[in-house]
């Protein structure tokens, strides 16, 4: 009797899928990336010299709210990845939009912030605070829309039949990229909303 199962993927000399270790080589980097924008953000943030400071105008309570949708998310991703694993195509396909609409709801959020921030004066040019924090938040927010379409492309793919029990790597690639956007908004609110 023949094998049905897919075939393995080429693998690194290490055993590693080669397109598990390209994300993993592109998380690395985008860890070094937040790295580098969150410690601008902690170096610079007491050298306002004009304009509103954080603690008037950010509002904890609507992220905190915000950061658990992410959180959420997170979950739902893990969800999904586990139907897949038992072949469960369709509880796959209801995770992954479940997926995508928290990352959306999470996007919206920040644009209500943003708006608000807006509205109390706060933008790129009004002080060293303003800077960096668009700088950091907004390109995180650009990560997470990425994620979306991301996982917008797999939901094709299993809409498609192309993801299996047996072949289910780009759901693993896709979910280890949404972990990686989720912790680092952990350590971006951590390090802007609560110290």
């Amino acid at each position: 009797m023949e094998n049905q199962s897919q075939p393995i993927g080429e693998r690194t000399s290490l055993g590693i899928e080669n397109d598990k270790l390209g994300v993993w080589t592109l998380l690395g980097s985008e860890a070094v990336f937040f790295a580098v924008l969150i410690t601008t953000y902690v170096v610079m943030r007491g050298r306002s010299v004009s304009g509103p400071e954080p603690q008037a105008v950010l509002n904890v309570t609507l992220t905190a709210i915000n950061t658990f949708v992410l959180l959420c998310s997170s979950l739902s991703m893990v969800t999904a990845l586990a139907a897949i694993q038992r072949g469960e195509v369709a509880k796959l396909r209801g995770w992954l939009i479940v997926t995508m609409v928290l990352g959306l709801a999470f996007l919206g959020a920040q644009a209500y912030e943003f708006n608000s921030l807006f509205n109390h004066g706060l933008s790129l040019k009004s002080n060293v605070f303003g800077s960096t924090f668009f700088t950091l938040t907004g390109f995180h927010g650009a990560h997470v829309a990425v994620g979306i379409i991301w996982i917008g492309f797999v939901l094709v793919k299993a809409f498609r039949g192309n993801i299996t029990r047996e072949k289910h790597l780009p759901v693993e690639l896709v979910g280890l990229y949404w972990h990686f956007v989720d912790l680092v908004w952990i350590l971006i609110f951590t390090v802007v909303y609560l110290i």
